[in-house]
Parts: structure tokens; C-alpha cells; sequence
């Protein structure tokens, strides 16, 4: 009779472990999708904003539909952290966001309407379009801290540092094509106080080396060795972003390091 209450004892005491085992594998795997949903939302903000400086200047049929495309899958992504949040922030945090959001395609879209009436931007609408952006992106990378805390989401250095990186390459390449576009660029992507292009392209730098770190192999290193390689094409553009550079292949290079950090990030979190 003792061995059987042992045995029972032992039983229930495994099934408790079990099932906070699995609490704690879903908690993870919620905060896992909640930070990819915060950071896909963060980069197409910014392709967003990067399609739409182009487009302002051009009034390109093509470049429009790719504002739409950022805006829609950053809608996609918002979509996406209100479903997956479950607790992960407070739901005034994740509304917040939203609101912030909102205000942001109102902006746009009366942004491309001036663009499309009168065949030249409203510079000062454009102005709150950028600083709604940064403001909104700001947000969200700070949502984004305090959810990986509030989660207990372990994610490895080089997943964060490809991350950070990815966000950063993002910005600097919608300042660049803010710059490069607009005759008052420095009323755009960043007040005063804002990091400026050069000292970005540094950090940059280190973002790239955190991510490369350690033992990368097969198709990871391929995919880093590439970006690291593009970005040595691209970055003395970036470093002395005022003179004459050749804006659409620093474009096509950029996005190709965003999506070349995303692919690492993929494969880094399955190696985890």
C-alpha cells in the first residue's frame, strides 16, 4: 500500500511538472511570435516610408503600390501582436501602439492624395508623416524590451543583434531616401537630437559584427557573408551620405540586407 501511494505521489508530481513544462513552452513560444510580429511591423514601417519618399518625387504608379504593400503587411504585423499579445503587455500598451498606428495611415494616405491632386508633396504634411513614424516606431521598440522582459522570452544575442540591425538598416535607408527626394530632407527621419547617418552606419557596423559572431556555418554563414558583403558596397555611401551617390542601387542593396538578415534570423532561431 505505501509503494502505491509512493507511486501515485511520484505519478502527480510528474504530471505537475509536465504541465508547467508545457505552460512555459507555450509562454515562449507566444513571446516568440509576439517579438517576430513587433519587428516585422517595425521593418515595414520604414519600407513604407522609404516607397513613399520616391514616390513623392516621381509620382510613380509602381512605387505607390509598393507604399501599399508596406503599409498592408505592417497592418498584417499589428494585426498579428493585438491576436498573439495574450498577456505578454497590457492591453492599453498593445492600443497604444495601434492608435499610434492609425494616425500613421491617416497621414500616409493624405500624403499620397496631395501627391496624387496636386503632382508635388505638402512639406509640411510630410514632416508629420516622418516624425508620426519615427514616434510610432520608437513606441514600438520599446514595447518590444519591455515584452521580451515581461515574457521571460529567451532569444540568443545574435537573434537580437541581426534584429536590431535589420530595424536600423531600415530607417537609414528611408532617411537616405528622404534625403535623396526631398529638398528640405532634414526636416525628415529624426529631429535635432537624432542620430545622424554616419554615426548610424557605425552602429551599424557593430550590429553586423554582434550578429556574425560565434560559429556560423552552411547556409547561416552564406547568409551573413552576403550581407557583410553588401553592406562594404553600400556603406561608404551611408558614411558620406552627402555627396552624389546612385540612390536606387543603395535601395536594392539595402532591402537586400534586410532580407538577408531576416533569413539569418530565421535560421539562427531554429539553431537555437
Amino acid at each position: 500500500m505505501k509503494d502505491a501511494h509512493l507511486r501515485i505521489r511520484s505519478l502527480l508530481a510528474a504530471l505537475i511538472l509536465l504541465s508547467f513544462t508545457a505552460f512555459g513552452a507555450k509562454a515562449q513560444e507566444s513571446g516568440n511570435e509576439f517579438l517576430a510580429d513587433l519587428h516585422d511591423f517595425r521593418i515595414n514601417n520604414y519600407l513604407a516610408l522609404d516607397a513613399f519618399y520616391a514616390f513623392s518625387a516621381t509620382s510613380d504608379t509602381e512605387l505607390l503600390n509598393r507604399v501599399v504593400v508596406g503599409i498592408n503587411s505592417a497592418n498584417d504585423a499589428m494585426n498579428s501582436v493585438v491576436g498573439s499579445n495574450r498577456g505578454v503587455l497590457s492591453d492599453e500598451q498593445v492600443e497604444e501602439l495601434n492608435r499610434s498606428f492609425d494616425s500613421f495611415k491617416d497621414l500616409m494616405r493624405s500624403n499620397i492624395n496631395e501627391v496624387r491632386d496636386r503632382g508635388y508633396p505638402d512639406l509640411r504634411l510630410m514632416a508629420e508623416l516622418a516624425n508620426q513614424g519615427q514616434s510610432m516606431n520608437d513606441t514600438a521598440t520599446e514595447l518590444y524590451d519591455l515584452a521580451r522582459e515581461s515574457s521571460g522570452t529567451e532569444t540568443t544575442p545574435q537573434v537580437e543583434s541581426a534584429r536590431s540591425a535589420a530595424v536600423l538598416m531600415a530607417q537609414m535607408m528611408a532617411r537616405y531616401a528622404a534625403r535623396t527626394h526631398s529638398s528640405v530632407s532634414q526636416t525628415f527621419q529624426g529631429a535635432a537630437n537624432e542620430v545622424s547617418l554616419d554615426q548610424q552606419a557605425l552602429m551599424f557596423d557593430e550590429l553586423l559584427a554582434q550578429a556574425r559572431s560565434g560559429s556560423a556555418t552552411g547556409e547561416l554563414k552564406t547568409a551573413l557573408d552576403d550581407v557583410a558583403a553588401k553592406w562594404q558596397f553600400i556603406r561608404g555611401s551611408y558614411i558620406n551620405y552627402n555627396d552624389n551617390n546612385v540612390s536606387f542601387i543603395i535601395d536594392r542593396y539595402s532591402k537586400g540586407i534586410i532580407q538577408g538578415l531576416d533569413d539569418a534570423i530565421v535560421m539562427l532561431r531554429n539553431n537555437a
